[in-house]
């Protein structure tokens, strides 16, 4: 509860201070508020024209707007109004700086008005903001739940370019792209090429990729392309390229799932391991510390305990090789206590025994849990769920592909996640994403590819994945 101080309770020379660190959400909700879009303070921006991203400077007015909320929170507090405020700026300000904010009532004037001297300086001392304010303090005690604003949601993807900077580190990982003759397929093998992620080899129709192409205005000249107008035919050939040795992975294009897999999970000459082959997606959730992966819901329609083992081994090493140590996973059901008549619920509780038990290696494995004490640590403790897992969860396991599926799209199209998709249990990575989905996706679909194969390789990540917190 924030209290304030009335008029006649404060005296010349009370102080208050707050420290605030910057963090590029708050350059994003200023540039929103104030409809200041100035490229010097937006992040993941070259506003140099140099081609390199260059680190955002905090507005000298979201550095003033701090002092406001010393003056309305603290001193005097809630009720009090501003009249004039000067402010002299020293230095800019950049995401990451720890700064104190300070004021201190200089002078008490008639009408219940207070001269105020208003400081901002980094947490080295140096002094990034001066100026004094005057205010007309509050004649009444205020008490003020600042609690109950409702919470913002800052739609922004950082786990994804986090990720892509990573795979870029590594060397590009040889593919056999499957009938990428649409415009989003193709732009997508194209950017992730580009971005160093990809050596793409162009497998199909050679009229249809060329009129792709030319629709979004690329030179094919660069790359390897193989003519084969059939698709089932070029999924067949990109197979092959694996036995070959020639590619170290495959990328579906504009073709459907089941002409792509047919191939990929044929006995003889397909791309089967001791693994049973599963799907997972990626989630970058605005507002999740971590990335989210959510298995199985592509391939794995209604699966048994047994595809459920192979499921979250395969989740979990998709996990592990994103960078997250002893990722925590949540196996899902409508209730988070076992119940016979729930099938899934069952399953769940088997899986965490066998967790327990090192016949599912790599994580932490807990279920049955609903979706909302999986993800949300305040529901789980309304429930008295003492987990590692509850409320904490970076792998979701889903009972089956219907759920699974109505999960990712739901994340996607309403709470504004970022997908990409990825099949594990072959003999190498397989890019599986929506002929629907845009290059973005298409790129974060060949950076998680390009780690998975990394992990395959060494038994360890490029990188440990901090969490994002905010």
């Amino acid at each position: 509860m924030a209290t304030n101080k009335t008029f006649d309770q404060i005296v010349v020379g009370d102080c208050a201070e707050i420290t605030r660190v910057c963090s590029t959400n708050d350059l994003l909700i200023f540039a929103h508020a104030s409809g200041n879009r100035n490229p010097l303070n937006l992040p993941d921006t070259d506003w140099t024209g140099d081609g390199v991203v260059d680190t955002p400077l905090a507005p000298s007015m979201w550095v003033g707007a701090l002092i406001s909320a010393v003056l309305g929170n603290i001193l005097p507090g809630p009720g009090t109004v501003y009249r004039t405020q000067t402010l002299t700026f020293h230095r800019r300000v950049a995401v990451g700086d720890s700064l104190t904010v300070r004021v201190k009532v200089t002078a008490k004037k008639p009408n219940e008005m207070l001269d105020l001297e208003t400081t901002v300086s980094t947490e080295a001392g140096d002094l990034v903001a001066s100026g004094m304010a005057e205010v007309v303090a509050p004649k009444q005690q205020i008490e003020f739940d600042a609690s109950e604003l409702p919470a913002l949601l800052i739609e922004r993807h950082r786990h994804f370019n986090r990720l892509i900077t990573l795979a870029k580190t590594l060397p590009a990982l040889p593919t056999a792209v499957v009938a990428p003759d649409d415009a989003s397929s193709l732009e997508g093998a194209i950017l992730a090429a580009r971005e160093g992620l990809i050596e793409p080899i162009l497998i199909g129709a050679r009229d249809r990729i060329e009129a792709a192409a030319k629709d979004i205005g690329e030179d094919l000249s660069p790359f390897s392309l193989i003519d084969i107008e059939d698709e089932s035919e070029a999924a067949a050939k990109a197979v092959a390229m694996v036995h070959e040795g020639k590619v170290k992975a495959v990328m579906k294009g504009h073709l459907h799932t089941d002409d792509l897999l047919r191939h990929i999970v044929k006995r003889d000459g397909g791309l089967r391991t001791k693994r049973r082959i599963s799907h997972v997606f990626v989630m970058d959730i605005p507002g999740r510390a971590t990335p989210v992966v959510i298995s199985d819901a592509a391939i794995n329609i209604a699966p048994d305990l047994n595809t459920k083992v192979d499921i979250t081994q395969n989740a979990i090493d998709a996990a592990l090789s994103l960078g997250l140590p002893l990722p925590k996973v949540g196996i899902l059901s409508a209730i988070e206590t076992v119940n016979p008549a729930i099938p899934s619920s069952l399953d769940a509780a088997i899986l965490s025994k066998m967790a327990e038990r090192n016949q599912i290696r790599g994580g932490i494995v807990d279920g049955p849990l609903a979706m909302d004490n999986a993800i949300d640590v305040q529901a789980a403790r309304t429930k008295g769920i003492t987990s590692l897992v509850a409320g904490r969860a970076e792998v979701l396991i889903v009972p089956n592909l219907e759920s699974g599926n109505m999960l990712a799209k739901e994340l996607t199209f309403i709470a504004h996640a970022e997908a990409a998709g990825l099949v594990i249990g072959a003999k190498v990575p397989i890019m599986l994403t929506s002929r629907a989905d845009d290059s973005r996706a298409r790129l974060a679909s060949c950076a998680l590819a390009l780690l998975f194969n990394h992990w395959k390789a060494t038994g360890s990540p490029v990188e440990t994945l901090e969490p994002i917190e905010g």
